[in-house]
């Protein structure tokens, strides 16, 4: 493999999809002078949105033109061992999980850096959409500046030891001037798209079906209840259902029901009225504070509960048994389990944990 080169043209290593983000990061390192390798993660055999043979051959074309060498890292096996099975496993249990959170904290900041330091790199940059700042205490992760494509989220439980080796060279670009430059630079990328979450799922099919090939016997009839236990309706699988969801549901009512709770160990969906799937608190398990330091009793901050959502203003309250309390200033509508609940203090991402249950 290629050896370190010299600190004057640092070598970086860029993780390279083949579309506009990761096209634009690798073109505006080449021009502020670093040696910049592309790597590709082969991650999915099958057909999917990304992650496929069809993104190498993309990110191939794209470091030819920017006259860059690029690999391809073969992880396959440990993308299915850690991100797909677990992905089935939580929604075999009830939840909804979020893969892309996953995903990059042991595949793309994991398995890729891994790979892109032993090529003699001294970072893994990316088309994220986030901030890294170095301070005199370590390492923070901010939000990027385009509040709509922002993706912090997705980079909550990343450690010190990722954070001194990322670059994310789009954090103070919005989306249309990347969109500009990767046109103005004539790259030969898709005119549009975006990446998608479920990735590894198949164009022609949604997750329900995907998991239905993993897990042939979750698919069978069960009950629609509602919050006194009276059946509704019925379903072919709990595994279609998400908390909060209301198109889809096949129950006719005089109100508008939504999916409240997914009971896998006995099949059965609940559904209730909009109150009835608001809540004033959650806990969360495996949390992960980027400082390495947990915050304490009373510690107040923003907590956004999905990508999407918004953020409200919280208290957090951290518990004997390692998990945390949060209690929303405002009630919350849909608080998913199996979905990350990230700590934000104005811009910066403090961490985050698994949202659990009700407090």
């Amino acid at each position: 493999m290629p050896g370190p080169t010299s600190s004057k043209h640092p070598r970086v290593a860029v993780g390279m999809s083949g579309g506009v983000d990761s096209s634009a990061a690798a073109a505006l390192l080449v021009e502020q002078g670093y040696d910049v390798v592309g790597v590709t993660a082969h991650l999915w055999r099958e057909g999917s949105r990304c992650c496929s043979l069809d993104d190498v051959r993309r990110a191939i074309k794209v470091a030819e033109a920017l006259k860059i060498p690029h690999y391809v890292i073969e992880s396959v096996e440990a993308f299915t061992g850690m991100i797909v099975h677990p992905f089935i496993s939580e929604y075999e249990h009830g939840r909804t999980p979020s893969p892309c959170v996953h995903c990059n904290q042991v595949i793309k900041f994991g398995v890729l850096l891994r790979d892109a330091l032993e090529l003699g790199c001294t970072h893994l940059a990316t088309g994220h959409y986030a901030r890294v700042e170095q301070r005199p205490d370590g390492f923070h992760l901010l939000r990027g500046k385009d509040e709509q494509k922002d993706q912090s989220y997705f980079l909550h439980r990343l450690f010190q030891d990722q954070l001194r080796h990322v670059l994310l060279p789009l954090g103070d670009r919005t989306k249309a001037d990347v969109v500009e430059y990767v046109k103005r630079k004539g790259l030969p990328v898709p005119a549009s798209g975006e990446s998608q979450d479920l990735c590894f799922v198949p164009q022609d099919g949604g997750y329900a079906e995907f998991i239905e090939k993993w897990r042939p016997q979750l698919k069978k009839p069960g009950a629609i209840v509602d919050t006194s236990g009276r059946e509704v309706g019925r379903h072919d699988g709990f595994y279609h259902f998400t908390i909060g969801q209301r198109e889809g549901i096949g129950v006719a009512a005089a109100s508008r029901l939504y999916v409240k709770e997914i009971r896998a160990d006995t099949n059965t969906v609940v559904v209730g009225e909009r109150d009835d799937v608001t809540r004033g608190d959650c806990a969360v398990e495996d949390v992960h504070w980027i400082s390495g330091k947990a915050a304490g009793e009373g510690a107040r901050c923003s907590v956004q509960l999905r990508y999407r959502h918004r953020g409200v203003l919280s208290t957090l309250s951290p518990r004997a048994d390692g998990t945390v309390l949060i209690k929303f200033d405002e009630p919350q509508f849909a608080v998913t389990p199996g979905q990350a609940a990230v700590f934000y203090d104005g811009d910066e991402v403090l961490g985050g944990g698994w949202i659990v249950g009700n407090g």
